[in-house]
């Protein structure tokens, strides 16, 4: 496939060096210099032609609120999707030196995206699949369904016993949520773009795991997997975002670390299994 052509004729801009980029696991990802700057190209296999109608919508949904801060959608085609380019290193990779300033603007683009209401509960592709109509009956349904994997995939029947307690007695937190809003779901500091001089957060990306739920549950997510317990990010986090129900936060943060487990068994990951069950077990106690 001549990736530099395709960008010409769908573009009208006189293309350059092509480079092929690492981590497109559902799509072949590239790097195409322009005369109008560099485009990213993502060529998905028709099997996965429904992620790449995700990643449009995703990304049209947020351009009002977040322009700038997200990858423009340049073209849609058949089975390939042209981007701009963020500027910046992951977050990850970066080490700023004022930590509460970051995670401050990250809180700020939380709140802007979580902006954007939506009007059932479930899983997004460039629909809701599988909605509900509050968020009692979807956290009921993805704990169940976390737990259960949990137990197929061989869990400590203790620990399980634990969590489906904890989650019984506490699900009646699930009902003070009133509404749905679009959450990006992975908005860990992988997937922040910040400049590696200054520490300034110049977008995000990857909207795979994008799911339309409580903010909170987004919000619990950046806690779980990037700030844990770390007092400056914390306090930049909430800065940003403002305040928020911490019991609600802790459940969810539950909830995410079950299903981490889960995924990490699943695929032969062994490595993380005994500090997830861990941090599972201080959040039931």
């Amino acid at each position: 496939m001549d990736v530099a052509q395709l960008v010409e004729d769908a573009l009208h801009t006189k293309a350059g060096t092509t480079t092929q980029r690492t981590g497109g696991q559902l799509s072949t990802v590239y790097e195409v210099q322009t005369a109008d700057g560099p485009v990213i190209v993502k060529v998905y296999a028709p099997e996965w032609r429904w992620k790449q109608a995700k990643e449009v919508h995703v990304y049209e949904m947020l351009e009002p609120v977040a322009s700038g801060y997200v990858p423009q959608v340049l073209h849609v085609g058949d089975g390939v999707t042209m981007l701009s380019k963020l500027d910046g290193v992951p977050l990850s990779q970066s080490a700023p030196a004022d930590w509460r300033t970051t995670y401050a603007q990250l809180g700020e683009l939380l709140r802007r995206i979580h902006s954007i209401s939506q009007p059932e509960y479930g899983y997004l592709t460039d629909q809701i699949l599988d909605p509900l109509p509050d968020n009692d009956q979807y956290m009921r349904r993805q704990f169940a369904k976390k737990l259960r994997e949990f137990a197929e995939l061989d869990g400590d029947p203790e620990l399980h016993a634990k969590i489906a307690t904890h989650v019984e007695q506490h699900q009646h937190l699930f009902a003070d949520n009133k509404s749905a809003v679009l959450c990006h779901n992975d908005f860990h500091e992988g997937n922040i773009l910040v400049d590696p001089t200054t520490g300034e957060v110049n977008g995000f990306i990857d909207v795979e795991n994008a799911i339309a739920a409580d903010p909170l549950i987004d919000l619990a997510k950046t806690i779980q997997y990037s700030a844990h317990d770390d007092a400056a990010k914390l306090a930049g986090l909430y800065d940003g975002y403002g305040a928020v129900p911490q019991d609600r936060i802790d459940l969810y943060r539950l909830y995410h670390s079950l299903e981490l487990w889960d995924w990490f068994k699943s695929t032969g990951e062994t490595t993380y299994l005994d500090s997830i069950a861990e941090d599972m077990q201080q959040l039931v106690k």
